[in-house]
């Protein structure tokens, strides 16, 4: 009967200390430790806190959850005197909400106070007026942080936008304006502009590169592991690390042609970069291997990088409407305007795929198709000059208590 008592303390003593209590929640899979919230303030507290996140997360994977798909039409992107204008009737930033989130997003109002949508990344958005207004608005605390000006003019630009997790902030990042040259002259070399959330200021920096470069404006980089990834003239993809020693940029060719209907850029389940391309007959999606050291010989210029890309999957868009009839009468206008859209965050599974105004899931080991339904009027988007990006959020619980210091 003691020794029950004795471990009975024990156990209690041991979860009353919030080092031993985290050693134990940091071994617990993420849909566990998410239901644990519910113990006590203390628990949820810690499990919300900054620390415990990074930590977790370091090791653990976790999901995200979609809100919805944003829409950003590039007719009004850096728009010059005499561009097309604006309907008032048509919102800068529209949301295709797939979520009561999304929806609490788009009638809250907030959405009408950010500009145009740039980028977005674990749930933060990137708004703002090319090239003066930026705004980073934060999901958790419902906020948006406005940038100061930029100190440097780009008449044409590409941007990116990084979101990183810290121990001591909720909330870190870094933007990232890359000017792009109009010709295609002998330029070796990128002129950007980073502003970090850490600093509250804009650093001007020039990257080398090895080969002539041009990089396509009004883009968004894609991010993965900090490292960003922007479309470049002549059928390139263009990498830099921000973190990297030596200011360079590399340049890789993407397979195959570059005239296709649609391309999209994402980040694969192993945490390589994919490529997907489309046309009338079907898609494919390539990814790009990484070598012993990652993609590091792509950032010393006297090296000549040794990267290759290996074809992932294809498919048959005409297949793809035979094996799920039920979705295929659903998307009439299918025979001509099928295309891949884009890719889920840290997926090599499956691919979004627009048909007309219909938004389409396509799992690859399945072979199924699923209509993702969504809230707004898809069939008033100009498709043609619009980049449709899907809106995620990381699956993290958060809570307005964990501002307080109540323990109990």
């Amino acid at each position: 009967m003691k020794s029950k008592k004795m471990k009975h303390v024990s156990v209690h003593t041991a979860l009353s200390c919030d080092d031993i209590l985290c050693n134990i929640l940091l071994r617990l899979p993420p849909e566990s430790v998410s239901k644990l919230i519910i113990v006590s303030k203390r628990w949820l507290h810690l499990i919300c806190s900054s620390s415990f996140r990074h930590s977790y997360l370091s090791r653990w994977r976790v999901g995200f959850n979609l809100l919805g798909f944003i829409v950003c039409n590039t007719l009004y992107l850096g728009r010059a005197r005499g561009g097309a204008r604006r309907p008032r009737s048509e919102p800068a930033l529209p949301l295709l909400s797939t979520s009561r989130e999304g929806d609490d997003m788009k009638f809250s109002g907030v959405l009408r106070q950010l500009g145009y949508f740039m980028d977005s990344s674990n749930g933060f958005l990137l708004c703002g007026r090319h090239p003066k207004a930026y705004y980073v608005w934060d999901p958790v605390t419902k906020q948006q942080h406005k940038l100061p000006r930029p100190r440097v003019y780009f008449e044409e630009l590409c941007m990116a936008f990084i979101v990183e997790d810290s121990p001591e902030d909720d909330i870190c990042y870094r933007v990232v304006r890359a000017k792009c040259e109009s010709r295609f002259d002998e330029i070796n070399n990128v002129t950007i502009e980073t502003f970090s959330s850490k600093t509250s200021t804009w650093s001007y920096s020039k990257l080398k590169c090895s080969s002539t470069i041009a990089l396509s404006p009004w883009t968004s980089g894609t991010v993965i592991g900090g490292v960003i990834h922007w479309y470049a003239a002549q059928g390139n993809v263009a990498i830099y690390d921000p973190d990297h020693h030596e200011k360079h940029i590399a340049l890789v060719k993407l397979p195959g042609t570059f005239d296709f209907d649609e391309q999209v850029l994402g980040e694969s389940s192993d945490g390589c970069l994919q490529y997907g391309w489309s046309c009338k007959s079907g898609l494919q999606i390539w990814v790009l291997e990484k070598g012993f050291d990652g993609y590091t010989s792509l950032f010393l210029s006297n090296e000549h990088s040794n990267v290759n890309w290996s074809l992932r999957y294809k498919l048959n868009f005409k297949i793809m409407w035979r094996k799920n009839p039920t979705v295929a009468t659903k998307c009439t206008t299918r025979s001509k305007e099928t295309e891949i859209l884009s890719f889920p965050p840290q997926n090599s599974e499956s691919v979004f795929i627009r048909s007309g105004s219909s938004i389409l899931l396509y799992d690859f080991a399945s072979q199924r198709l699923e209509v993702i339904q969504y809230q707004g009027r898809g069939s008033s988007i100009l498709w043609d000059f619009s980049k449709v990006v899907p809106y995620y959020k990381r699956a993290w619980p958060h809570s307005a208590l964990c501002s307080g210091n109540s323990t109990t």
